[in-house]
């Protein structure tokens, strides 16, 4: 198909996946960094039966609901894609998403969804990032016209589609900036003492990865990915970061030889202070290791499962199932309410975690199990360790497999909150279960401003 061009398209409404939506000709047009209210010419690049893919060339009218983004690396980095849409209006587009998935997906006539619970802060609010080192940098387009070589280190973040190249980041808003500080000093250090950066189709080069999280303490972990098991660089990087950020308080280090950059099978060495950082919620204490997930928006977390214990309803006497536990963080959050708290969970170092956790924080009613959901949530588990009175499950985007659906069920729990960062895959499940569950409340909560994600629990009660 030969690229077209076209006039003065208005902007009407963002679909599920972020992108803006107009119409041309009894088409469907989807259009990227557009927002509803603009009026733009358009070049297509795409076109399906029912739809048409585009990309602004010309913005003839901004929206009154546009804004400025406020970072240098919009656009291209391919993060909070947002940023152009005042917040007010990202809120209620999230809103919306969530009802046109109870409504179109799990066929609930007019659901009732709670007013969505922003965010309270919108920049540095996350408590993790990830980064990569390339020996191949992302040019711009510009960059490109100077003739600028891209045989040069970069540490950042992926380009999406060129997992070969990195763009490197100066300042980044999602996390607190000391992030920025430590990278930045980093990518000087490794530059200044000729430290090879990974090259992805090679597979050659000594620095690979590297992590950061933080805690609402201010305590923080780097760990750094090394693809070679080189002594003295090694050290030489890590003894100069321990000297110059007092705020690291884990300091740990991996030598990853793989083809990929997963961390879950990876072995983490201590070299400087604690293998692991503390979260506090309310006046419970989590710990968090190199490989633990934890919810990335603390604030936004602690609210999140306030909502859920809130839901749940509890009084003291019931059986409550935690699905999809993690590291047992709503788990030892509701327990001190519950008779007996079962969580589970697929990732085994995790449910080390959620006993650990539970153990700190000196609560005895919980008892984790690992495995598969769809094997482990049997009919002879439920008589093992009692049915279940309440069930929370937060599982992965992609939703609860059709053998848990079922064992939710015949569970006989009179209550199930179900948390979800994916309202379509959550609608379906709800959809499955709707024979014998209805749906008595819906609550958004934007834990990631500047995306189109949102984080969804809703609240089943039995027929």
């Amino acid at each position: 198909m030969k690229n077209y061009n076209i006039q003065n398209l208005y902007v009407t409404d963002i679909a599920d996946e972020g992108k803006a939506v107009a119409r041309h000709e009894q088409m469907v047009v989807f259009i990227d960094k557009a927002v509803p209210g603009d009026v733009v010419d358009v070049e297509v690049f795409k076109k399906k039966k029912s739809y048409l893919e585009a990309r602004i060339i010309n913005l003839v009218q901004p929206s009154p609901h546009r804004t400025e983004p406020f970072c240098t690396h919009f656009g291209t980095c391919g993060g909070c894609k947002w940023q152009y849409l005042e917040y007010a209006k990202q809120l209620h587009y999230k809103q919306q998403q969530v009802y046109e998935a109870m409504k179109r997906i799990a066929k609930i006539e007019q659901p009732l969804v709670m007013p969505i619970l922003g965010s309270a802060t919108e920049k540095f609010y996350r408590n993790k990032l990830e980064f990569t080192f390339s020996n191949k940098r992302w040019l711009s387009v510009d960059e490109m016209k100077q003739g600028l070589s891209d045989l040069e280190p970069a540490l950042g973040f992926h380009i999406s589609g060129r997992y070969d190249k990195v763009l490197p980041i100066t300042k980044c808003y999602l996390q607190d900036d000391l992030n920025n500080d430590i990278r930045n000093f980093v990518q000087r250090f490794c530059v200044e003492n000729n430290f090879s950066f990974f090259d992805l189709k090679e597979q050659v080069g000594l620095m690979r990865n590297m992590i950061m999280r933080n805690t609402s303490a201010n305590e923080w972990m780097v760990l750094m990915s090394f693809k070679e098991d080189d002594k003295e660089k090694r050290e030489l990087l890590l003894d100069a970061l321990k000297a110059k950020f007092k705020q690291i308080t884990s300091l740990m280090y991996s030598i990853n030889e793989k083809r990929n950059d997963s961390i879950y099978d990876q072995t983490f060495i201590l070299y400087a202070g604690n293998p692991f950082i503390t979260e506090q919620m309310e006046d419970l204490k989590f710990r968090i290791g190199p490989k633990s997930f934890f919810q990335t928006n603390s604030l936004q977390a602690l609210k999140l499962y306030q909502i859920a214990r809130e839901f749940a309803d509890l009084k003291g006497h019931e059986i409550v199932y935690d699905l999809y536990t993690g590291t047992g963080t709503i788990a030892n959050f509701v327990a001190r309410q519950a008779a007996k708290v079962v969580g589970i969970e697929y990732v085994a170092a995790a449910i080390d975690d959620a006993r650990l956790n539970s153990s700190e924080n000196n609560i005895s009613n919980t008892s984790f199990y690992a495995g598969d959901m769809k094997d482990l949530l049997t009919t002879s588990f439920y008589e093992a360790n009692g049915y279940p009175g309440v069930i929370i499950t937060d599982p992965p985007r992609a939703g609860m497999h059709e053998n848990v659906t079922a064992m939710l069920n015949v569970s006989g729990a009179k209550r199930i909150v179900y948390v979800s960062c994916n309202a379509a895959t959550q609608a379906r499940d709800i959809l499955l279960m709707s024979e014998k569950y209805q749906v008595l409340k819906i609550q958004p909560v934007d834990m990631f401003p500047h995306t189109q994600h949102v984080e969804n629990v809703v609240l089943l009660g039995l027929k």
